[in-house]
């Protein structure tokens, strides 16, 4: 029985190298791909999952009928009815009224032929920013000059691994593999978390701050390391810049300040500073929902300050951990657009649509307003911040294209719904950003007969348009392999060929990141004072701390955190049969306090609100869940009784264009 070489291509850290057996046209075994030392316990439970049939897949192309359901249709009748409405569309409106939305749901460089056909069709409008992790990105780049980590196995050389707002017990499985071999060689573990996850287990202290005070915190102890003398100074004298202001701007926050204003006592303060000045080599492992905050880009700079003036970067077992682009190699072929609009406008395509103010920003199009949308790879009417809003966005178009593999809330509100392929039905290659390989993802079964690849979808609809198709990837695997590689030609290491063969590295990965000391910063160090940042996002050229937009004080407010859950990423795998029957369910998690107060008890069911929406849900109470703050997990959808971004607002981080998630203040009561 044959076994060929893949990957996972979700949106996950881990884009896990597989082995896939196939027998009888059928996947029978997934298994780690012996290649890939960043994955190699192989797939979780979500990847095991492929291995089961998904009765809710869509097989064929559906339509909305007049009563508001879907009928099935043929691809005939589908592409004539796009071919129709989009080109009555362009004749009246111009090609920008239609919205080209494409998400992220699915890795792969293939993924860069949507904006291919629309620029044929004349332009369109797209947007800019990202959901997940930009104001991290932007704040990685303009201190270190780079997005790029050590590679994961390098976190078993840490002598002090430090987890802030992160939980790879739940999001990033591999890492707590080389986490493990830190530990057993004698390494010392630091979880900073308002909640007690399943991470926090392994921690030796569990720091919890109030949500959106990590900024605070981090400016805190970096005062403590520098009135103890604890910094590296000759690190910094030699590849830091700005370290002067940097000290003069945190000294006023004094041990009993900065306990003030997070929460966090002085002791354990105290504690933590020692270790982060004292203890070589330190990594510092950042995750994404600690900046989906309004004040999300600088808190990041001020992580990063701690590991500068501890001399922690550009050396095994330390340094920054957070994105790793390595694999990022092929320009405009890559989705999404990034992290902002052109500075030079585009003669086709308007990029003008915030991400994180989707639903606003649809409605407010002009010259042309918006008349169309085609989704793909994405769900924004569960994940988007102000779902009413996106919803009623979405509603005022005239014509709503969406191919997803289920019916999705989104797809709901489509007028075509168009089935997609699943991983191992075309083949394509994919990087990653929690690793340095290139991996391809093949073609190992036939797609059933009413399903095509998206790139086939536009290679049929450009030719009922009557555009030109040459440079598009045509229907049959030759056709697609030609295209990849095309793209994979000005990498002389890099091939089909070699790729079947197993993971490969990117050209010039490096195992420890920065090890020259050299940064791509306009200064060539470390930038704690970046003039970039002011100019492009009108921050401090300091890291600083602004408390949140929504800022709770004492009374009814509770934070609402919004993490991914356990068995789904984002909206995917949630309604999977081999899931559901793990999953509890959408609920709140609170902390007891929280819930004596306003007499709730576990298992009640309680109206989580604000004057954006409001949600039912049963109550779950957490131990180990710092008080005021609630914990509600994204993904579910209107059959789960509503999505949490129906209680979010549509609002930027200060950098990077993100969705400041964890911004938002919601009222709990009893509800019967």
């Amino acid at each position: 029985m044959p076994i060929f070489t893949s990957a996972c291509p979700r949106n996950c850290y881990g884009t896990c190298g597989l082995r896939v057996t196939v027998e009888d046209g059928r996947v029978t075994a997934l298994e780690a791909h012996p290649g890939n030392r960043a994955t190699p316990g192989g797939p979780c439970l979500k990847g095991l999952s492929y291995l089961e049939a998904d009765p809710a897949r869509l097989l064929r192309p559906h339509r909305r009928r007049p009563d508001g359901g879907f009928r099935p249709v043929s691809w005939d009748e589908a592409l004539d009815v796009m071919a129709e409405r989009l080109l009555d569309l362009r004749r009246r409106f111009g090609p920008r009224s239609v919205l080209y939305y494409a998400g992220s749901g699915s890795k792969g460089l293939l993924n860069g032929v949507g904006l291919d056909f629309w620029r044929r069709f004349g332009g369109c409008t797209t947007s800019y920013g990202d959901l997940c992790w930009p104001a991290g990105l932007e704040a990685t780049r303009t201190t270190l000059g780079a997005n790029r980590h050590n590679a994961p196995w390098d976190l078993a050389n840490a002598r002090l691994v430090v987890l802030w707002g992160k939980n790879p017990a739940a999001t990033n499985l591999h890492q707590m593999v080389f986490l493990d071999q830190a530990l057993e060689r004698g390494a010392r573990c630091v979880v900073i978390d308002p909640r007690r996850t399943e991470t926090a287990e392994r921690a030796h202290l569990l720091v919890q701050p109030r949500p959106g005070t990590d900024g605070a915190l981090a400016l805190g102890l970096a005062h403590l390391i520098i009135s103890r003398e604890l910094t590296d100074r000759e690190f910094i004298r030699d590849h830091v810049l700005g370290f002067e202001p940097f000290a003069r701007s945190v000294a006023a926050l004094t041990p009993a300040r900065t306990a003030a204003v997070t929460g966090v006592a002085q002791a354990h303060l105290q504690a933590l500073a020692l270790e982060l000045g004292t203890v070589k080599p330190v990594t510092l492992c950042a995750g994404f929902g600690m900046q989906r905050t309004s004040n999300g880009g600088q808190t990041m700079r001020a992580l990063m300050a701690l590991l500068a003036i501890t001399g922690n970067v550009g050396r095994p077992g330390a340094g920054w951990v957070y994105a790793d682009l390595q694999t990022d190699l092929f320009g405009a072929a890559r989705e999404p657009l990034g992290c902002c609009p052109p500075q030079v406008p585009d003669p086709l395509v308007r990029v003008s649509v915030s991400a994180a103010r989707l639903g606003r920003d649809m409605a407010a199009q002009d010259g042309p307003p918006l008349r169309a949308a085609w989704v793909e790879r994405a769900n924004p009417l569960t994940q988007n911040p102000d779902t009413a809003r996106v919803r009623a966005a979405f509603r005022a178009l005239a014509f709503r294209v969406v191919v997803d593999s289920r019916l999705t809330d989104t797809a709901r509100e489509a007028d075509l719904v168009l089935p997609a392929k699943s991983l191992f039905e075309q083949t394509d290659v994919i990087g990653a950003y929690g690793h340095p390989y290139l991996q391809i993802r093949q073609k190992v079964v036939e797609p059933p007969p009413e399903v095509k690849p998206e790139t086939e979808i536009y290679w049929h609809l450009a030719r009922r348009l009557g555009l030109p198709t040459e440079g598009l990837p045509g229907p049959g695997d030759a056709e697609v392999e030609r295209w990849l590689e095309a793209r994979l030609r000005p990498f002389p290491d890099l091939s089909l060929e070699r790729l079947r063969e197993g993971p490969v590295l990117a050209p010039g990965a490096q195992e420890v990141a920065f090890a020259t000391l050299s940064f791509p910063t306009p200064s060539g160090r470390i930038e704690l004072l970046s003039e970039e940042a002011v100019l492009r996002w009108g921050v401090d050229s300091l890291p600083d701390y602004r408390p949140p937009r929504e800022s709770a004080v004492p009374g009814p407010l509770l934070r609402l955190l919004t993490p991914n859950n356990k068995n789904g990423i984002h909206s995917q795998f949630l309604q999977h049969p081999a899931l559901r029957a793990l999953d509890p369910g959408p609920g709140l998690a609170m902390s007891l306090e929280d819930a004596e107060a306003r007499g709730i008890r576990a298992g009640d069911r309680v109206r989580v609100a604000n004057d954006r929406g409001e949600l039912i849900l049963p109550v779950r109470i957490e131990l180990g869940l710092r008080q005021g703050c609630v914990v509600a997990c994204n993904g579910y959808g209107g059959e789960h009784g509503g999505a949490v971004n129906l209680l979010s607002l549509g609002r930027e981080t200060d950098m990077g264009h993100g969705a400041a998630f964890h911004d938002n203040l919601v009222r709990v009561e009893p509800w019967s």
